[in-house]
């Protein structure tokens, strides 16, 4: 049996997107958020408020506008959610995996939470096969040309997704990106969005 998920990313501290997320997750399973909660590290506070409201269970990856340590402590109060980065967890059957922050390093300089390509080739070694991995950077090649046209993926993401074969990889970090589906090997690329979509895990199509 399918589990639908909801999907997200890069709300940036849009309040009303946030609570339009917590309606829509009352018809979720499994909502899943791939970073860029607060905006230049700054706000994240306010829109984990307004998301926490979210009882079904959430997995969250810090995008590259929060770290990994912040996003935590804004999630302390907040029993329903998991946050994920280099680590994994299995929630109603499905193993999930996280990875967050820029990857490659981004040219926004010391705010932006990144990591070097080897540095995710660390984070991501014990990724699972088959899973769904949560990745605030997209892969090399797949929904991540900017709105200049440049490709802005991670390498390391994209080796992983070929070497594990995920079912699901749910990113964000694009925003010309936003909304958008690939296919990169045997897995489905989504570029989440701040708006949220639906997905019925195992299933190729959107719901």
């Amino acid at each position: 049996m399918g589990k639908k998920l909801l999907l997200f990313s890069d709300v940036h501290c849009d309040i009303n997107k946030c609570k339009l997320l917590e309606e829509k997750s009352r018809d979720a399973d499994i909502v899943v958020c791939a970073g860029d909660l607060g905006n230049i590290r700054s706000g994240l506070e306010y829109t984990i408020d307004a998301l926490k409201e979210i009882q079904k269970p959430t997995i969250l990856v810090p995008g590259n506008s929060e770290n990994y340590s912040e996003l935590t402590a804004a999630c302390k109060n907040w029993p329903s959610a998991i946050v994920l980065h280099g680590n994994g967890i299995n929630a109603q059957g499905v193993e999930f995996y996280g990875i967050g922050g820029g990857i490659p390093v981004t040219p926004f300089g010391a705010w932006s939470y990144d990591f070097s390509e080897e540095e995710a080739r660390d984070l991501l070694k014990d990724c699972p096969d088959e899973g769904v991995l949560i990745s605030h950077s997209p892969p090399k090649g797949a929904l991540d040309v900017s709105s200049t046209g440049r490709s802005l993926g991670s390498v390391a993401v994209r080796e992983a997704i070929l070497q594990r074969k995920p079912k699901l990889v749910v990113c964000g970090h694009i925003h010309a990106s936003s909304g958008k589906q690939s296919i990169l090997g045997n897995s489905v690329i989504v570029n989440a969005g701040p708006s949220g979509m639906f997905w019925e895990l195992f299933s190729e199509n959107r719901i």
